[in-house]
């Protein structure tokens, strides 16, 4: 999923105009998703052939109640929902298209439990729902590695603090999870759950997700020794152990601000957030702030692109 967020316009959204009535009518929503997901373009997910057609009821004329499509190139039937996260779900489209709404655009998240409330579903199918939209918006891959200069930090997630660790020693002596976060200046985020906040682990990840051209900024941990020699830029530290938060142009304060994000989110609207799971909502994080330059109706479009080519099967 390719994440494009230069002069976007951030004026009124027409695409927002059109989401509260495929929110409330279910052929309203499946036609607003194939508008979206195929961008005006019906493609057979088979065999990637635009030689289709809708499959209409021969009594009425009116479109199959399955909402089916037919490909000439392989003969073989399909809806929106087939190759994408929606695939073999039973729950509404219209279901989909609200909870892909309010997770694009509510800046610190929207929990299963308010989606079951709204939408009057389970909270199994709530949270089997919102679990495949934060892969829908979590990047593929692809995406270019972050250059200029960046800030790389680390945080912990969960558990509770012991006496004694300090604030200065965070994670240290508790169930908390450390998540390791690059983000460019200007530019993007890139965020990953780690095992530990080792040298191997962190400098590994910053040679997987930075361009060897950047400048590399960090705090005094140990672990990022040695970095700078893989960057043209160098590596420039701050001593956060002393009260230096900033050098001149060098600090960590935008990688912080991404975390506190993060935490008033995970705090304020999913109050817990298992380990198992906490890779998802780093991603659906990431993806809005990597879109905060889109206005709302064209961030929920690439929340629903980005459902294109993903699976995710939970173990039984």
């Amino acid at each position: 999923m390719k994440i494009n967020i230069e002069s976007s316009n951030m004026a009124k959204s027409e695409i927002i105009k059109e989401i509260p009535l495929a929110c409330a009518d279910e052929l309203a929503a499946v036609e607003f998703l194939e508008r979206k997901i195929w961008s005006g373009k019906p493609c057979c997910p088979h065999c990637q052939s635009t030689n289709v057609s809708q499959i209409k009821d021969a009594v009425t004329g009116e479109r199959s109640k399955r909402f089916l499509w037919r490909c000439h190139g392989c003969k073989k039937q399909f809806t929106i929902r087939v190759g994408t996260v929606m695939e073999e779900s039973r729950i509404p489209l219209r279901h989909w298209v609200y909870a892909m709404w309010r997770s694009a655009t509510s800046k610190k998240g929207v929990s299963a439990l308010e989606i079951k409330r709204q939408c009057q579903i389970s909270y199994p199918s709530a949270l089997f729902l919102m679990h495949r939209i934060r892969l829908a918006m979590t990047e593929d891959g692809n995406a270019p590695k972050l250059a200029g200069i960046v800030e790389c930090d680390e945080t912990y997630v969960g558990g509770k603090p012991r006496f004694g660790t300090g604030y200065h020693k965070p994670g240290r002596g508790t169930s908390k999870t450390p998540v390791f976060g690059m983000v460019e200046r200007g530019g993007n985020i890139r965020r990953r759950v780690v095992a530990n906040v080792s040298g191997k682990t962190l400098k590994g990840a910053i040679r997987e997700c930075v361009d060897k051209s950047a400048t590399i900024m960090t705090d005094e941990w140990p672990a990022y020794r040695g970095v700078g020699k893989d960057f043209s830029g160098g590596h420039h530290f701050v001593n956060h152990g002393t009260k230096q938060y900033a050098d001149g142009a060098v600090s960590t304060n935008t990688a912080e601000s991404s975390f506190a994000i993060l935490k008033r989110g995970i705090m304020g609207i999913y109050h817990a957030v298992s380990k198992e799971h906490l890779h998802r909502y780093v991603g659906e994080f990431d993806f809005r702030w990597n879109t905060r330059n889109l206005n709302d109706g064209e961030r929920t479009v690439l929340a629903m692109q980005g459902a294109i080519g993903k699976r995710l099967v939970m173990p039984a």
